[in-house]
């Protein structure tokens, strides 16, 4: 009897617990806002902490956040779409420790896969390259839709990212789908839209 009514005391609350829209994330590596809701990042944050680093992320893989719901890897089976990092993992290679941080849920979105495994790869290397001559600060909007996985993730429509450096931002636009182009030049677009 004390069970049942523990039970019938408590689904309520969890009926009623609400997902929130805009969780701020900081940690040492990345700043942003986060989705409960769309279980995605809406934006994110980052200053290239390591170009030449080299720790390895054998063996690693994303995990979820205490407190925060996310997506999680039944969100990624059967599609095409990768666990793409907002803030790259080999921007943050110097230690493993520090690598390790990049694999949140709360810093991975649903990318397409041939997005993230060529140009959006490539635009990161440059990222890296720039950051040998000096401070390079990026900025990342997520844009979405309505669609959804059976899962629950909302999948994103398209992403902005801004590059900064010394000052000077370059700015580009990447739908979330097979890009026409592997060159990330042909993606560039008004820093304006970002917003």
């Amino acid at each position: 009897m004390k069970s049942l009514l523990l039970l019938l005391f408590l689904a309520p609350i969890s009926l009623f617990a609400q997902l929130r829209d805009s969780i701020y994330i900081k940690t040492e590596i990345f700043e942003g806002v986060y989705s409960e809701i769309l279980e995605q990042p809406k934006w994110i944050k980052y200053t290239v902490l390591c170009p030449e680093g080299n720790a390895p992320r054998k063996g690693m893989d994303f995990y979820t956040i205490a407190g925060i719901k996310t997506s999680d890897a039944a969100d990624y089976i059967n599609n095409i779409y990768d666990k793409g990092h907002m803030a790259p993992a080999a921007d943050f290679n110097c230690t493993k420790e520090m690598l390790y941080k990049t694999f949140s849920y709360v810093n991975c979105v649903l990318q397409n896969q041939d997005l993230n495994r060529v140009a959006w790869r490539l635009l990161e290397t440059k990222e890296r390259v720039l950051a040998k001559e000096g401070k390079v600060s990026v900025y990342i909007k997520v844009e979405f839709g309505k669609d959804k996985l059976p899962t629950g993730a909302t999948i994103p429509t398209g992403f902005y990212k801004s590059i900064t450096v010394n000052g000077k931002s370059t700015c580009y636009y990447f739908k979330n789908e097979k890009p026409e182009s592997t060159d990330y030049n042909k993606y560039q677009c008004d820093c304006n839209k970002i917003k």
